[in-house]
């Protein structure tokens, strides 16, 4: 059996390596820089169909909550949604063109989207496995499409994994003033409260990536900035269980709700 999952395996990368029909590019940036890319250079280009992928459902929340009021014809599906929702936001993606699709890894299997022109991965993926399988929502039956990672230089350590992937490091776009201050605006308007769930959410899930959360130190500062990234003067409270099942009691920069 062992042999066979990894003679498997092979034949995957294989068939990955030589596929002509996927664009793989990768590129450094900041989170809320993400956002400005999305609408200053990428989205006014693609004419069918875009899939974001982010890290979590809050972060995926956030991320609409922005886009939508950058006046994008963009929808959400997460884990927070109901299945009713989901099944017709699903349905909506598939019948129309020219939408933006934010989304958790709930997007990633068993979901086929016809015509997907562009995947982005916003943040570090869980695994090699799950970067393949967003992936693979673009590029299907013989078309072409392009898949694009955007990373956090501390997220660096991800190529590694994917080092045998044709994947291609891609020059940043330079964003103007005036994008920076539409995107400094819409930041302003976002409830505090999906603000406070995203902060907790990215925390949770970057201590759940060993790479990253062995220096628990550098993860509450990478956080922090994060919380002020996206509008936050201080990080908000944790509880004190939850700060002690993550390891996180007494590292500096995380606050404990008393």
């Amino acid at each position: 059996m062992f042999l066979l999952i990894q003679w498997a395996w092979g034949l995957l990368k294989l068939l990955l390596r030589y596929n002509s029909n996927i664009s793989w590019y990768h590129m450094n940036c900041t989170f809320i820089w993400f956002i400005a890319f999305f609408e200053s250079i990428l989205i006014r280009k693609w004419t069918i169909r875009v899939i974001v992928f982010c890290t979590t459902a809050m972060v995926t929340e956030f991320m609409y909550i922005m886009l939508r009021d950058l006046k994008l014809n963009v929808r959400e599906i997460h884990s927070r949604k109901p299945q009713l929702y989901r099944t017709r936001i699903s349905e909506e993606f598939r019948d129309s063109n020219r939408l933006i699709l934010v989304t958790s890894d709930v997007s990633t299997r068993g979901v086929n989207y016809p015509d997907v022109t562009l995947v982005i991965q916003a943040g570090v993926p869980p695994g090699r496995e799950h970067y393949i399988h967003r992936l693979g929502r673009t590029g299907r039956e013989g078309k072409s499409g392009k898949g694009i990672l955007l990373i956090a230089p501390w997220e660096e350590y991800f190529l590694k994994e994917i080092h045998d992937l044709p994947i291609q490091k891609a020059p940043v776009p330079q964003i103007d003033q005036e994008m920076k201050q539409k995107v400094d605006d819409s930041i302003k308007i976002v409830d505090m409260s999906i603000k406070e769930a995203a902060y907790h959410a990215w925390l949770g899930y970057y201590n759940s990536i060993a790479d990253i959360s062995r220096d628990k130190v550098m993860l509450a500062d990478l956080a922090s900035r994060f919380g002020v990234s996206i509008g936050m003067e201080k990080p908000p409270t944790l509880f004190r269980k939850t700060a002690f099942k993550m390891g996180l009691k007494g590292v500096p920069g995380i606050r404990i709700r008393k």
